[in-house]
């Protein structure tokens, strides 16, 4: 059996990595260059610990966690106004939580292809999507060359990210399914000695109004920096603005390390909406979404990464075993019905989350600090931690 995967994301490489194993073909495209560098860095807990330690992907992924203490929000002089403690919430999630930056959980994933017997999966850089389509033959992709070539495969997996294009090729195009949440967010990667030792080991956000901006501490003196902020409901943004100005003109005075941060800001750092994919079906004969071509749920979620390892890793156990071309509509079925409602659950989620993720005035702000510092109290540390378990276990 062969499959082709659109994306070497999380989600598409650890796809490959199971239907590999399972002893399929793979041919895993990508049209970046190179594993990406960009991204934030996110809490890892909830069903991709599971489905990581089952896999064995898990002590790839904890050998590259960072060590986080607290997360610190901060007034425009750098003074703290709450705190949460991550050691207090690993403990009440049982010990479960990692702290990963984004492309490291990518190329855990991409090591994990080791794993796979010669010659199973066949990734491919600067390879991108054309068109997609299905028929009585399979599943059929046309990417960029000259002529235009023509792969086939019994199933395609569209994992190529928000912006899907196997998605747009067979279930419409992003205004059909992007459920827009009123945000953008930015993320980039900057090298500041000073910084990097300044804040090591915490996380460090703004307690501002209408925005947010958080910075971390990478290794080999690296800051990364993530910022937050409203943006119209049609995700529409100044054309003839550059990202890096904007973000400039949004964060000014936002805090001195902010502004230190801004001023080292590369020319073109990641910037896009913050939104959701909503779609009544993620399978069309023989090609299936998943990871955040399917359903993302926005960073404000917390487990784009987490929920990208689960749901490829519940596709492999599900379509490994096939091994006939008419089992493959039912096996996706069989997927979409199973892994839908834990997407769901998460989704809604994300939808509280960005109700009140940026204070819009300064007594939301003020309700926020509040609620920080409860969760430091007995008893009410433990309700919160298990209202955010509860949520993403259901």
């Amino acid at each position: 059996m062969k499959a082709i995967v659109a994306g070497a994301g999380i989600a598409g490489l650890v796809t490959a990595r199971q239907l590999g194993l399972a002893g399929w073909d793979v041919e895993l495209l990508e049209k970046s260059r190179a594993p990406r560098s960009d991204g934030y860095m996110m809490d890892f807990f909830g069903p991709g610990v599971e489905a990581s330690e089952r896999i064995g992907l898990y002590p790839r992924l904890a050998a590259s966690a960072y060590q986080i203490e607290s997360a610190d929000y901060v007034d425009a002089a750098g003074r703290r106004t709450c705190s949460i403690d991550y050691g207090q919430f690993s403990r009440l999630a049982g010990g479960k939580v990692l702290s990963l930056l984004r492309p490291d959980i990518e190329r855990a994933a991409l090591s994990a292809l080791g794993d796979v017997p010669e010659g199973r999966v066949r990734l491919s850089y600067w390879t991108r999507v054309l068109r997609a389509w299905t028929d009585d033959g399979g599943a059929h992709v046309a990417v960029d060359g000259a002529p235009e070539d023509v792969l086939t495969a019994d199933v395609l997996v569209g994992a190529d990210g928000i912006h899907s294009v196997v998605r747009a090729a067979l279930f419409g195009p992003d205004t059909d399914c992007l459920r827009l949440l009123g945000m953008r967010a930015a993320a980039f990667i900057v090298t500041d000695p000073a910084l990097n030792a300044r804040f090591r080991n915490r996380f460090i956000l703004t307690d501002t109004i209408d925005r947010m901006a958080g910075l971390y501490s990478l290794r080999n003196d690296e800051v990364a920096a993530f910022l937050v902020y409203r943006a119209p409901r049609d995700g529409s943004v100044p054309e003839l603005q550059a990202v890096r100005e904007r973000l400039r003109a949004e964060f000014a005075g936002a805090t001195e390390a902010v502004d230190r941060l801004l001023e080292l800001c590369p020319e073109h750092p990641y910037d896009d909406v913050v939104a959701q994919v909503v779609l009544p079906c993620w399978q069309k004969q023989r090609a299936v979404l998943v990871g955040d071509a399917a359903g993302a749920v926005s960073l404000l979620a917390g487990q784009g990464g987490s929920l990208a390892i689960a749901g490829a890793a519940l596709l492999g156990d599900i379509l490994g075993p096939v091994n006939a071309s008419d089992q493959i509509n039912s096996a996706l079925a069989r997927f979409d019905k199973e892994w839908r409602p834990v997407v769901e659950v998460a989704q809604a989620s994300g939808r509280r989350a960005a109700a009140s993720f940026l204070p819009r005035n300064r007594a939301q702000r003020l309700l926020r600090r509040w609620i920080i510092r409860g969760t430091r109290l007995p008893g009410i540390d433990r309700l919160v931690a298990r209202q955010i378990l509860r949520t993403i276990a259901k």
